[in-house]
């Protein structure tokens, strides 16, 4: 037997990134319901049968925790990393959550939309992205704007990613005498716990196995290398904050925001999550220096919230201005 009260709407949001999932049920009260993770989404690393896997049991575990049942929910919104970069995809990808949900009650996108729909609280705007990859995504009367997003080999500039790997360059020609040694060096050896320099390469391509997202961790230790002091490291910041910008301008531009028009932007991803804020900082003064009239905002809610307010909005009832209040109280508390 359903819980739910007359007139009361639930709405389902999935953030799926490509390491991490998170799921919320929001109601139209503005209440959270419950909160789930689970294992990313990317359908290029597991496959259209794994990722259908994935969410069925994914919503079954986060409904679990509400007491509703399927078909309690109004909408859904799922958020799937690289939806949208396949064409030829593109159909069986949208029918994938059919496996958990009833068709014509979910639409599904790239998950950029989450992290901007969260931060902004589905408010005209633009969010860029910093997390293993980098991606700017923003919408203004009805109009879309992606800018970025093009995978490690030749694109997500300003990532975590991005940044790991020029510190790993840095600490080559530390090493090989092509730069003077900073603090990153040791920085380096010591949290990876190496003794020789060319150990690097073992760490890296053995243990690591180059792989994507475990290579962007690393960017943590680039951040506390310009912390203290290393300016190679800092340079690195610089630059990735400026190709963020870069992001943020063309997605400005295509949005049709003036140049001195007020417009609200925000950060999300792993990168602009770490304590230091030093990343932040880099952007904002990147921004100040390229255009006037952007407002830098710190994030409302997460991608996963996003998500689920991104779903009340497809469905044709955004939550109201007294729902979002008593949602951003509930953020407060349990953060």
């Amino acid at each position: 037997m359903s819980k739910k009260k007359d007139g009361l709407a639930l709405y389902l949001g999935v953030d799926g990134g490509g390491t991490k999932t998170a799921l919320a049920v929001v109601d139209s009260e503005g209440t959270i319901r419950a909160s789930h993770l689970a294992p990313g989404t990317y359908h290029v690393s597991i496959g259209l049968d794994g990722l259908g896997k994935l969410l069925v049991t994914a919503v079954t575990a986060t409904l679990r925790k509400t007491g509703f049942q399927v078909g309690d929910v109004d909408f859904a919104f799922f958020g799937l990393s690289g939806h949208g970069e396949d064409s030829a995809l593109l159909d069986a990808l949208n029918r994938v959550p059919e496996q958990c949900m009833p068709a014509g009650t979910f639409l599904c996108g790239n998950d950029m939309i989450c992290g901007w729909a969260g931060s902004l609280g589905c408010r005209d705007g633009i969010n860029v992205v910093s997390g293993t990859g980098s991606i700017c995504y923003g919408e203004r009367d009805g109009r879309t704007a992606r800018t970025g997003g093009w995978g490690e080999i030749f694109g997500d500039e300003g990532s975590g990613y991005w940044i790991a790997v020029r510190g790993l360059n840095v600490f080559a020609r530390m090493s090989d005498g092509r730069i003077p040694v900073g603090p990153l060096h040791d920085l380096l050896k010591w949290r990876l716990q190496i003794n020789g320099d060319l150990d690097l390469c073992a760490q890296v391509y053995g243990h690591l196995k180059g792989d994507r997202a475990r290579v962007a961790q690393l960017c943590r230790i680039v951040l506390e290398a310009s912390a203290a002091g290393d300016e190679q490291a800092t340079l690195i910041l610089s630059q990735a904050a400026d190709e963020l910008v870069l992001m943020i301008e063309a997605t400005r531009r295509r949005l049709g925001f003036a140049v001195a028009e007020s417009i609200p932007e925000s950060c999300s991803g792993g990168v602009f999550a770490d304590s230091s804020g030093l990343l932040l900082e880099q952007l904002r003064i990147a921004l100040q220096a390229r255009a006037s009239g952007y407002q830098l905002c710190r994030p409302a809610f997460s991608p996963a919230i996003g998500a689920a307010l991104y779903a009340a909005k497809c469905s044709g009832r955004p939550l109201s201005e007294s729902a979002l209040e008593r949602l951003r109280q509930q953020t407060v508390a349990t953060s």
